[in-house]
């Protein structure tokens, strides 16, 4: 039957589950009313309706997430008062169990962090463990963290609130209509058709469509990585005497939630070794639907949950149900405009968490369309930071079974994903491995984050909150650096060659800092929002007068790409072409950077001739390369853009060359441990969209008096003329030297918590761990109280004394870099 439907509205949903009732709920208590949900089939169809209802918090480590969860909870608890529709929100309390010292370690040191940003998790003892879960053998559980406020809800029974909620608030909720198109016009959105030939027009389109979403984006060319996979729940007969409010168990040992369900116990798993369900297509059909158990697969998966509880295994099973549920390739959903079309908005993704996480999803994704960009940091879930790479058959296949177990297990720092590897590799992936390389993942390219001795000592593979196998060669690459010099693999870090006769003016728009200079210059300057807020941190390198390269990390290329690109107005002659593959970044530096570089070239490298923060084309070997002498680890030297073509011979040549000079290969550890001692600022981990770089500390890169201003110039001058800010971006050096650092760690200045670190690990030059952070005060933060004030850091519940600057503690001159 056609639906009688309008043929214009502000906003179409497509999708009434979870988390489309939820951005048409949170559409309206922004005003947006003009809000048209089409569904399929029935709200709640899709996976919505099999969904265990946890409402619970998990392991949180950003603001941000904390931000999305406690939105989330608290909505939960009071949307019955405000719809009348029960949601079926308990607060039964949520208990997770540690049962070995590492897993003690990293609840202990996350709880501060948590506490901080409202959710109450604090630890107790085996005992008390025991006696909240009591049906449970605990006899190996060496603490318990319990958070007495959360609990479960009733997924159709509040998804029916929030539908009513969103009806109540003026939206417009529709049932068995399928979209099969999304309409475009010139890059962007608008509209779509139906399968009954019914097309609406509209300035927003809004993809909430579940495992369905990625089919549907596909076919008008978005790029939305995510999966199906098969996902467990067992429901056991009835135990006699269960309390109805048992709280919610967690056991990462066995991969297993536990909570009461209608008198019996429901064991919800999170296996290793997962099944990805239907890669080519979801059925347009699938509806209320479950899928057939593999017992066979299954089963040994069961024996370990129930051995958590064995005394479950005194009861018959009422129920053994298998449905899908939607992974990403990173565990983070999709959110946010989509890069392909302007007004195409996304969220999916959730990871079997769209009830957890629904409502502060929908909240942060009804603002962005509201007011055009978040409230709150988005870079880790926002739907640009994936290639379509992600989203091949193969690489899903892949890398889905992976997802389950390491969502719902033990977490480690440092700990790369095993599956779907080798998405991107350096032409010089070879000659690190044989030089003793160990490979993460980063943004899909394989990139050193060590090196050992020999080939055979990287294959080990540990992981710890302690101090791991490879901490000494790091040590020893990190003093190479400081005291002789480092070559390094950068490839990964995306290159964008921005040309034409408008080039300049539209790259000094987006940039705070200008970069209208000579020829031969390079700019350090960050890219804001109209509110201030960091959008990327990068260089810009002027090559000829109308000719641009824009170097950035690799975890921010989709979203700079799409910053860029949109930034060009209609009439502006401006190319863009992504050069990162062509071009093969090596980074030579350290004291004796100098005298390597003048045995490779014929160029004069001295101070004078070649100056901090420019640029030359030089030759090394048979190549002519471009120079940048720019760090990000505080040394002197240079960054070598080489084609790719002649990266091999210009490495060897390296190689060769540095064996007089100490030279070593250096990974991704140990940059990270320079770069936090010179306290460089990295956009994604220690700064976001909801920092401004004047309270980061880079003032010296905002321009506020250049021509033609910038985006975000006024907000930055209101920010600037406010004087000393309140909030400050500093560095820390624990006065412990066997303590460490990883972030989210609680800073504390004399006495009270005043901030918590972005980002840690250890300073070998400085002699302790060193970490950056925001502190926020009620009173101008001026160097005297930086300089005067009791400093400690919170580890795994000690406060560790540390000294903290607004300078960095390492070459705070300049010397070193400048020489």
């Amino acid at each position: 039957m056609i639906q009688d439907l309008p043929t214009h509205v502000q906003t179409v949903i497509v999708g009434g589950g979870s988390i489309g009732c939820n951005t048409a709920y949170h559409l309206t208590k922004l005003g947006h009313t003009d809000v048209l949900l089409l569904e399929r089939d029935k709200l709640t169809s899709g996976t919505t309706w099999h969904a265990a209802g946890l409402v619970v918090a998990g392991i949180l480590k950003s603001e941000a997430e904390c931000e999305i969860y406690t939105h989330g909870r608290k909505l939960y608890a009071e949307l019955e008062a405000e719809t009348g529709l029960s949601t079926g929100f308990r607060d039964v309390g949520y208990l997770q169990i540690a049962s070995n010292e590492e897993r003690v370690h990293e609840l202990r040191r996350i709880a501060p962090f948590m506490r901080h940003h409202g959710i109450n998790l604090h630890e107790i003892s085996p005992t008390q463990t025991a006696e909240l879960f009591p049906i449970a053998d605990l006899s190996d559980v060496k603490a318990g963290f319990y958070i007495p406020e959360d609990g479960r809800a009733n997924p159709v029974d509040l998804t029916m609130s929030l539908a009513k909620g969103a009806r109540m608030g003026g939206a417009r909720i529709t049932e068995n209509v399928t979209v099969i198109e999304i309409l475009t016009k010139n890059g962007a959105a608008t509209g779509v058709r139906t399968s009954d030939g019914q097309t609406i027009t509209c300035e927003n389109v809004v993809i909430c469509g579940g495992m369905w979403s990625r089919q549907l984006g596909a076919a008008a060319g978005i790029n939305l990585p995510l999966q199906a996979a098969e996902h467990y729940y067992l429901i056991t007969d009835n135990i006699p005497d269960l309390p109805r409010n048992l709280p919610v168990l967690e056991d990462p040992s066995t991969y297993t939630y536990y909570r009461e369900e209608v008198g019996g116990l429901m064991l919800g798993l999170f296996e290793p070794g997962a099944a990805a369900w239907n890669l080519d297509r979801i059925p347009d059909s699938f509806a209320f639907g479950e899928i057939e158990p593999d017992w066979d697969r299954v089963g040994p998966h069961l024996e370990r949950a129930y051995s958590r509880v064995p005394t479950a295994m005194d009861v018959g099973v009422r129920k053994l149900f298998c449905g899908p549920e939607s992974f990403t390739p990173d565990l983070a959903p999709l959110v946010g405009e989509t890069p392909e079309l302007r007004n195409c908005f996304v969220a999916c993704g959730m990871n079997s968490l769209g009830i957890l996480n629904g409502a502060g999803t929908g909240m942060v994704l009804a603002h962005w369309i509201v007011a055009g960009m978040p409230p709150i940091d988005v870079t880790a879930i926002n739907v640009n930071r994936f290639t379509r790479s992600e989203a091949t058959r193969a690489y899903r296949c892949d890398r889905t079974p992976e997802l389950l177990g390491k969502l719902f297990g033990q977490h480690y720092p440092n700990e790369p994903p095993k599956t779907a590897r080798n998405v991107k590799r350096s032409v010089l992936h070879d000659r690190l491995a044989d030089a003793g390389a160990y490979f993460t993942e980063s943004s899909g390219w394989e990139t050193p984050d060590w090196f050992a001795p020999t080939p055979q000592q990287a294959k080990i593979e540990t992981h710890s909150w302690f101090r791991e196998h490879w901490w000494d060669w790091h040590a020893q690459e990190h003093r190479a650096a400081r005291e002789d010099v480092i070559v390094m693999d950068m490839s990964t870090m995306s290159k964008f060659m921005v040309e034409g006769r408008d080039a300049c003016a539209v790259l000094n728009r987006l940039s705070c800092n200008d970069v209208d200079v000579a020829v031969g210059r390079v700019v350090y300057t960050a890219w804001t929002n109209e509110r201030g807020g960091f959008e990327a941190d990068l260089t810009v390198t002027r090559l000829t007068q109308d000719r641009f390269m824009v170097v950035v990390g690799e975890n921010s290329h989709g979203h700079t790409e799409m910053r860029l690109r949109r930034t060009i107005g209609a009439d502006e002659q401006v190319i863009v072409f992504d050069a990162t593959a062509g071009i093969t970044q090596i980074n030579v530096h350290g004291p004796k950077a100098r005298m390597l570089m003048e045995k490779l070239t014929t160029a004069d490298m001295s101070n004078d001739a070649f100056p901090f923060m420019s640029a030359q084309e030089i030759d090394v070997g048979y190549s002519v390369v471009w120079a940048y002498r720019v760090t990000f680890v505080g040394e002197l030297g240079w960054e070598l853009h080489v084609p790719a073509t002649q990266a091999a011979q210009v490495y060897d040549l390296i190689v060769d060359s540095g064996r007089d000079f100490g030279l070593r290969n250096a990974g991704m550890q140990t940059l990270n441990s320079l770069r936090l001692e010179k306290a460089y600022r990295d956009f994604g981990l220690d700064v976001d969209n909801t920092d401004n770089p004047i309270e980061a500390g880079l003032g010296f890169a905002v321009k506020l008096d250049k021509p033609n201003g910038f985006i975000g110039r006024d907000a930055l001058a209101a920010i600037k003329d406010r004087g000393v800010p309140k909030t400050r971006m500093l560095q820390f050096l624990l006065k412990d030297p066997e303590s460490l650092l990883h972030g989210a760690e609680m800073i504390y200045l004399n006495g009270d918590v005043v901030g918590y670190l972005q980002v840690g690990g250890y300073g070998h030059s400085l002699g302790g761990a060193v970490g950056i952070g925001f502190v926020t005060l009620d009173k101008p933060l001026t160097a005297q109280i930086v300089e005067n004030g009791i400093w400690h850091v919170e580890i795994a519940g000690e406060q560790v004394s540390a000294t903290a600057s607004l300078k960095p503690l390492y070459d705070p001159t300049m010397s070193k870099v400048k020489s």
